[in-house]
């Protein structure tokens, strides 16, 4: 089947996007990057539109789609980028937000853009949390009250905005996208990746202080005492905004802990941006997926929909997104920064077979309400309420 946008040959509408984009390593880069291609597949607009933004000092050789760049810091961009937007052909505009990808403080230089665009705005909201500083909140309020629609990827964080005054209708919950993925015995992948005879533990994703990897890695002397073939994958470089502060001194210190609980066979690091090829391959070939997050209030997380796309298991800690996708027996909870309790809920899904693949059915199931066509099906009808309201 081709997979060349179908573009209508009359009455077209023009649709933007305004957000990271790849090939910048960053998760709502890929998350738009994916929407986008969702939704050019569906033919419903014509080919869509991107106005990236950029950290200081980066230059990204983007695809043809980007019709226009922001540097972060520079205000003054934003406003040409909404004359760009008033001046062209484009019907509808669709901000990511997340507060660290805009300039300013809590990312207000995006306000200047939503101030001076005319046409209407459908934003995504990747960061909601119940207890936002005033100054967060001011911009995450004018933010509101600039868009049309609003996008959430959970229910928690309608809930959330209650606080916010919005108006239910104008609040749309649609979950994070997922690749339209097989579902696969894992011993079938292993060979190929050279982890055959290996139960593999996996954890996914930008490496960062708020993954509490080191409570999966404290975890593990237990488990690999009774279970000598466990391999941990830690899968995923260090953020790249991370870096520029602290370099890799987060992953260092998960090595030399490595080394002291004597688990070198036992854990291997991935530092590097895997392809969503790729990606794929070691979800597939994983048999539990460990998400020990320290944040309570995350509510996105793309390596978990990612999981569950992928037929997989998940322990994980009872952050907001997690609670929600993961209730009724599609993945097991384990406390916050508590090691003891990621062992005994590995260790169960390791000693009982039956409950391990139930929940991996259920999780796949459950999954199949969020495949990118089906999430960009679901843009697409708030996009076009947008254009003809």
């Amino acid at each position: 089947m081709s997979t060349k946008p179908r573009v209508p040959e009359s009455n077209e509408e023009y649709i933007a996007f305004l957000g990271t984009y790849t090939p910048r390593e960053c998760g709502i880069a890929t998350f738009t990057k994916d929407l986008v291609d969702s939704i050019d597949l569906l033919g419903e607009f014509a080919p869509a539109r991107l106005i990236s933004v950029n950290e200081i000092e980066t230059i990204y050789d983007y695809d043809s789609r980007v019709k226009q760049q922001i540097r972060q810091d520079f205000e003054e961009d934003y406003i040409q980028a909404a004359k760009y937007i008033n001046s062209s052909k484009i019907n509808v505009v669709n901000v990511q937000h997340e507060f660290g990808i805009y300039g300013g403080e809590w990312g207000k230089y995006i306000l200047s853009f939503l101030q001076n665009v005319h046409k209407p705005v459908i934003t995504t909201l990747h960061t909601v949390q119940p207890d936002f500083e005033s100054t967060a909140r001011n911009v995450l309020k004018e933010t509101l009250s600039h868009s049309k629609a609003i996008v959430v990827m959970a229910r928690t964080a309608k809930n959330i905005l209650k606080e916010y005054n919005v108006p239910s209708k104008r609040i749309n919950v649609v979950q994070h996208g997922c690749p339209d993925m097989p579902f696969l015995n894992s011993d079938n992948v292993k060979p190929s990746l050279g982890l055959k005879g290996r139960t593999i533990l996996s954890t996914f994703g930008l490496i960062n202080r708020g993954k509490g990897i080191e409570y999966a890695i404290q975890a593990l002397p237990p488990l690999v005492e009774k279970h000598p073939n466990i391999l941990y994958l830690i899968i995923g470089e260090t953020h790249p905004e991370v870096r520029k502060i602290e370099g890799e001194n987060y992953r260092m210190n998960l090595i030399r802990l490595v080394d002291q609980l004597g688990l070198k066979n036992h854990v291997r690091f991935h530092n590097r941006f895997l392809t969503k090829r790729e990606l794929i391959r070691y979800l597939h070939a994983t048999d539990i997926c460990i998400t020990p997050y320290i944040g309570s209030d995350q509510i996105s997380s793309g390596t978990l929909v990612y999981a569950l796309g992928a037929g997989r298991v998940v322990v994980s800690t009872p952050y907001l997104h997690a609670k929600e996708v993961l209730s009724h027996g599609r993945g097991m909870f384990c406390e916050f920064k508590n090691p003891d309790s990621i062992a005994d809920g590995v260790k169960k899904l390791l000693e009982n077979d039956k409950l391990r693949r139930d929940i991996e059915k259920k999780a796949y199931r459950y999954s199949r309400s969020f495949t990118w066509p089906k999430v960009a099906q679901k843009y697409t009808d708030i996009l076009k309420q947008a254009i003809h309201a």
